[in-house]
């Protein structure tokens, strides 16, 4: 809008594991992932108003070529090292498993389908080794450690050139900061930056068959390539999705000249990458180079956004797809955009609710933005006929200060939007657009113009053209959050969107006598009914996916006859039932075991209701060492048979047995 010369580059990752998972579970090639996905996700953006000059992908032909340009680059100047290191290696499908492929459970939190890299229940990351009990997701075996070959990256040699440059940059967040120096605090450690994978970048070297180059190798590499590719659609006369900035005639005046800025805007769990690795592949590039990468000037990260008070969850379902999104609500991408920048975790984690969604709509979009932008037209329309009026020099000294001390209201406002927006705190930034409406409300409900017009039509005259341009301030400022809305207010004020990109504000963006169309409501409220639905629908599919992803518990390791001999187990009938006081799953029950009757304490409270299991048959684990719990001495165990959506049932005679029966 400054008239800046900038790019705006985006693209899809489509080198990572997840998307191999998905196209085995769906039956199809990682290449037909990627094409569905990526043309869901362009279109997804583009009807929801972002606009990026280029939105590319990793596997396209320009970008590997450039991935592997980068990687001999460093290659021949001797920057890698070759390690040879034992990983997870899955015997039954001679597949040596990258992190995503290991589940196990968790050391932290005891999460049985914790993933390799990462715990999705407590958040932790974690390496394949610390998992209890690993196993493959291809196979369900346990895997074997097997040796292999990959180049690393020596961060660890690297390391003062790394503070150096995290102690240079200026103005970063605090969260960005603190999360490099830890790693820097810890001490770096070389990185592999190739994967025994067959999807992804082809290593180019003769003996690399079956490597590819480590996703987080390759997927920065994906801005200079999309970069690269924006020059090359937009030389052959192919049309770009803007144009309205870029000055320069090819890639590399951004990428490689010193006065150019690069900024990453990205969540926290890509800090390391962005701010560490990244800027550590650039400077070994540029070691002995004619032409020299910039590095990263800023890179304002955001934390977690949690859904619900849940982590967000992509394999688990636990999400909003904007797709979706979109086809519910085809015409409120702005409410959206609104909400999701309202509550951006931009200093600490922040949570999307549905009930808020619906109440930052009605409340604050309906209410202040909507009802002040309708209320001052409408009263144009009623008072000067649609026509903007002129200024009149007014004796009405209360009004005269009232309109000054509104106009440095407003002007301190657009101050403090401006430089939020360029320190990269959007949060704040919409407040004090939001802020241009409330100052309004109040200046209408101040000077109250509807009994000032039985007696002061110019004071009148005045006060409207004061908010005609606030509602122009609003339509401007808005336009980076909410696009849709800013134009629907130019269009009510029968303005050209022009007036978007002029950098500096001016007192009068109206002709006297400039005709102005009649309002419309800018937001429809939300409904109860409309979040209700929305609410059911991730329960349901978050349910659907916990139900089609769950393990099935590996075999136990193999036992011996005489061990299974050792186990007494007998038919028993439940004489009692009671709820164990202060507890949800436990219930105390009282067997007949045919040769004495004792109390057993089971976990099934969840499944059976007391009075529903008096009289049923059992098998129980008559020799098991007696164990207090909560209290009270347990004196055996009840068989239960347990399916995979977690559901309990009795395992006991399909006739009746006397008690005491044996198991055998």
């Amino acid at each position: 809008m400054k008239g800046e010369d900038v790019i705006f580059v985006c693209g899809t990752d489509e080198h990572g594991v997840p998307i191999t998972i998905r196209a085995k579970k769906e039956g199809i090639t990682p290449q037909q992932v990627v094409d569905k996905y990526h043309e869901l996700i362009k279109h997804s953006f583009e009807d929801f108003g972002i606009s990026f000059d280029i939105f590319s992908r990793t596997s396209n032909k320009t970008h590997h070529e450039t991935a592997q340009e980068f990687f001999l680059n460093l290659y021949n100047k001797g920057v890698f090292k070759e390690e040879v290191t034992r990983q997870f290696y899955d015997e039954k499908t001679q597949t040596f498993l990258a992190d995503r492929y290991i589940v196990g459970t968790c050391p932290n939190c005891r999460n049985e389908n914790a993933y390799g890299d990462q715990c999705e229940s407590c958040g932790t990351s974690l390496d394949p080794s610390e998992l209890i009990n690993p196993r493959s997701t291809l196979s369900g075996e346990a895997p074997v450690l097997k040796e292999t070959k990959n180049w690393f990256l020596p961060l660890d040699a690297m390391q003062n050139d790394l503070k150096a440059f995290i102690d240079s940059r200026e103005g970063w967040k605090n969260n960005v900061l603190g999360q490099c120096n830890s790693w820097l605090n810890q001490g770096l450690h070389s990185r592999a930056m190739t994967r025994d994978l067959d999807w992804g970048v082809k290593v180019p070297l003769k003996n690399a068959d079956g490597k590819v180059l480590y996703v987080w190798f390759d997927a920065p590499i994906g801005y200079i390539s999309a970069t690269k590719e924006y020059f090359e659609q937009r030389n052959k006369g192919k049309k770009t999705s803007t144009d309205n900035n870029v000055k320069s005639a090819d890639w590399e005046t951004y990428w490689k000249d010193e006065k150019s800025c690069l900024i990453h805007f990205i969540g926290k769990d890509n800090i390391v990458f962005h701010c560490i690795i990244f800027p550590a592949m650039l400077m070994a590039y540029n070691k002995g180079s004619k032409d020299q990468f910039v590095l990263p000037e800023n890179v304002p990260a955001n934390e977690f956004l949690n859904l619900e008070g849940n982590k967000i969850s992509t394999s688990r379902d636990w999400a909003v797809w904007l797709h979706d999104y979109l086809q519910d609500f085809p015409n409120r991408q702005d409410e959206l955009r609104y909400v999701l920048t309202s509550i951006a975790p931009e200093a600490k984690d922040s949570d999307f609710s549905w009930k808020d969604y619906q109440a930052r709509v009605n409340n604050e979009l309906a209410d202040i933005l909507g009802n002040y932008v309708k209320r001052v037209i409408d009263l144009v329309h009623r008072y000067c006929d649609g026509k903007v009026p002129v200024n009149h020099n007014v004796e009405n000294n209360n009004e005269t200060i009232q309109r000054l001390f509104v106009t440095r209201e407003l002007n301190n406002s657009v101050i403090y939007f401006r430089e939020n927006i360029e320190s990269f705190n959007f949060r704040t930034a919409l407040i004090y657009v939001i802020n241009f409406a409330r100052i309004g409300n109040k200046y209408l409900q101040d000077t109250t113009p509807w009994e000032l017009i039985k007696t002061d039509k110019n004071s009148v005259d005045n006060i409207l053209k004061i908010n005609l341009n606030n509602c122009v301030r609003l339509a401007r400022y808005l336009f980076p959050f909410m696009p849709n809305t800013s134009l629907k207010i130019l269009h009510q004020l029968n303005l050209n969107e022009k007036v978007l990109y002029f950098d500096t504000d001016v007192l009068n963006y109206f002709e006297d006598g400039h005709r102005i169309n009649t309002s419309e409501i800018l937001f429809n409220k939300i409904t109860d009914e409309e979040m209700e639905a929305q609410i059911q629908k991730l329960e349901n599919t978050k349910q659907q996916r916990e139900e089609e992803n769950k393990v099935i518990a590996p075999f136990k390791e193999t036992t011996s006859f005489d061990d299974f001999s050792k186990m007494d187990i007998r038919v028993g009938t439940i004489l009692e039932a009671t709820k164990v006081p202060k507890t949800e799953k436990l219930l105390k029950l009282l067997i007949d075991t045919g040769i004495d009757k004792r109390t057993v304490v089971s976990g099934i409270a969840e499944s059976y209701k007391p009075e529903d299991i008096i009289g049923q048959q059992v098998c129980i684990l008559v020799n098991l060492a007696p164990r207090k719990i909560k209290g009270i001495d347990s004196n055996g165990m009840i068989l239960m048979a347990e399916n995979a959506k977690g559901e309990l049932a009795f395992v006991a005679p399909s006739t009746n047995i006397d008690n005491g029966g044996t198991i055998r």
